[in-house]
């Protein structure tokens, strides 16, 4: 892709003069989602603060929300299901479920076209779902509770971080654990990013520690770790880790949402601190970049989600309306995507 994308939160406007009235009305530009402990998803105007659809979440605690790369649907993860609901649809149920884990699902995510779903869970399994048919088509045992599960850009490998602080590469290709790692023996690896050209991965841990290492492309399909940084972001857990999209470069940053009630912003280049996003009053669960990473959505145990300038540092919007903790947030404000394009 060439130049920076029109899309976003700050090219609303711009865009809405750009586009027939009818692909407006039957997709919004921006879909901004947070779920958490209150049994329910708010859909929510990113500009206005405000929430224009509620769905109840009647089974269980909202554990991690994602929303498909054609801006149709959003996965809902839960206690021990993942529901499926039309982003369009003024219809409160879901579309479908997907019901064979037996523990919390702790990670959700899907392939870039869409066919296939992919989830990790307290159970200790990580599963490949048929999006359509919602059947599981594989299972892989981590031998300990999921706790995040990313997919390379490569779309071939999957990789785990569980309770125990080890990190497994799935070969989607050969269906079989290609590599492990462990950071730090016995210390829960909470979050795992990979930089959209499949370069670096990040995994955070209950310690505060992130632990960095440089992709490198072997001679079979499969991935090397090689290690490049120790980062001791936090004193506190890490919950969320995540490298900036592609639209945001030549910058390229990494967000740190921690239970020291902060999010700190660090350049990649050398790992030192840009910024340090202080106004939540509780744990930081989980944040989210806007397509050209000029904006970070975070979401609290205080009840609330918050929109930050990433230029300036400074919460710009505060989302209210959640009763109980906030845990996880999805943002799609880009073009619908596909395999083609996001690869072009």
């Amino acid at each position: 892709m060439v130049g920076k994308s029109k899309w976003g939160i700050e090219g609303l406007e711009e865009v809405a003069h750009e586009f027939p009235q009818e692909m407006k009305m039957s997709q919004p530009s921006v879909i901004l989602a947070t779920g958490g402990y209150d049994h329910t998803i708010r859909f929510w105007e990113a500009k206005s603060g405000r929430c224009y659809r509620t769905l109840q979440y009647p089974d269980s605690q909202v554990n991690r929300l994602e929303i498909t790369p054609d801006k149709r649907f959003l996965a809902a993860a839960g206690n021990p299901h993942i529901r499926l609901f039309d982003v369009n649809s003024s219809s409160p149920q879901p579309v479908l479920s997907y019901d064979s884990h037996t523990g919390n699902v702790m990670a959700v995510g899907f392939q870039c076209d869409g066919n296939w779903m992919y989830s990790g869970s307290e159970d200790g399994t990580v599963k490949i779902w048929d999006l359509r048919a919602a059947t599981c088509q594989r299972e892989y045992e981590s031998r300990a509770a999921v706790n995040t599960v990313v997919l390379h850009p490569n779309q071939t490998e999957l990789i785990s971080g569980d309770q125990n602080g080890n990190i497994r590469v799935w070969d989607l290709t050969a269906n079989s654990c290609s590599c492990e790692l462990v950071p730090e023996v016995d210390i829960a690896v909470r979050s795992l990013t990979v930089m959209w050209d499949g370069s670096m991965v990040v995994a955070a841990n209950n310690r505060g520690t992130c632990y960095v290492w440089r992709l490198l492309k072997g001679t079979q399909t499969m991935t090397y770790f090689e290690p490049l940084h120790k980062l001791q972001a936090h004193d506190g857990y890490i919950l969320k880790c995540l490298l900036s999209p592609e639209f945001c470069d030549p910058n390229r940053y990494l967000a740190t949402a921690s239970s020291d009630h902060t999010v700190k912003v660090w350049n990649v280049d050398g790992f030192t601190l840009e910024r340090t996003l202080t106004g939540h009053q509780r744990w930081v669960w989980d944040c989210v970049f806007s397509v050209d990473g000029a904006y970070l959505i975070t979401a609290s145990s205080d009840n609330t989600a918050k929109l930050w300038s990433m230029s300036t540092g400074e919460a710009i919007k505060t989302y209210q309306g959640h009763h109980k903790a906030v845990v996880c947030c999805a943002l799609h404000d880009g073009a619908a995507e596909s395999c083609h394009s996001s690869a072009a």
